[in-house]
């Protein structure tokens, strides 16, 4: 597993880095001190499994930062970091497409359960920020006749990827799986989130579920 974290604090960055070598041994971590250097560092990686970001640091605004990494690498997961407890900020991150909001105060056990949950396909969200906004954060699904049209436009090797992507598969793993390069991964996991009309590997999951695409054609 190989991990982007991008936070200006060195002290900060130490803590996490120890936390996701906590979270499964032998992890490659590689670290950012601002948002230039995360993306120039993401383009560098192309084996990334996750992007930890830092939303606020000196001389970058945090969303445009999600977005520029967003479009330089649609199909990486990205996990903000914040020292906001706000329930908006949360929740505007979730509907820019990133894959989870986990707070600075955060503890340990807790950020590694947080990063299991997106490295499975989920989405995550503190415990009070799921109280205050539950309702508005549910991922939201294309219509079901539109959703079955664009499923029946997938070939049978996307679905594979979509299968294994719902499991909770890695982008490695699902190329270890199907043997083809971790690039050609991402190309099919684009492809799926465009013709599903959905932004996340969440959303690709709730449809895949809802039309029955986990049996076999």
């Amino acid at each position: 597993m190989k991990i982007l974290v991008c936070d200006d604090h060195a002290l900060f960055r130490e803590g996490v880095v120890h936390a996701l070598r906590e979270l499964e041994r032998g992890a490659e971590v590689v670290e950012a001190a601002d948002g230039a250097q995360a993306l120039e560092l993401a383009g560098q990686h192309a084996d990334l499994d996750l992007v930890l970001l830092d939303l606020h640091m000196p001389g970058t605004d945090g969303w445009t930062g999600l977005a520029r990494l967003q479009q330089a690498c649609p199909t990486l997961p990205i996990v903000i970091l914040s020292a906001s407890e706000d329930p908006a900020d949360a929740r505007r991150a979730i509907e820019a497409g990133a894959a989870g909001f986990v707070t600075k105060s955060t503890r340990g056990p807790v950020l590694r359960a947080a990063l299991s949950l997106v490295l499975s396909g989920g989405v995550y969200l503190p415990p009070h920020v799921l109280v205050h906004e539950a309702a508005s954060v549910s991922p939201g699904a294309a219509s079901g006749a539109k959703s079955r049209r664009a499923a029946e436009s997938l070939t049978e090797r996307q679905l594979e990827v979509l299968r294994l992507m719902s499991r909770g598969l890695t982008n490695a793993e699902i190329g270890e799986v199907l043997g083809v390069a971790i690039g050609t991964v991402k190309t099919h996991i684009g492809a799926i989130f465009e013709a599903l009309d959905v932004s996340n590997r969440t959303e690709a999951a709730l449809v895949m579920r809802d039309l029955g695409l986990d049996q076999e054609r």
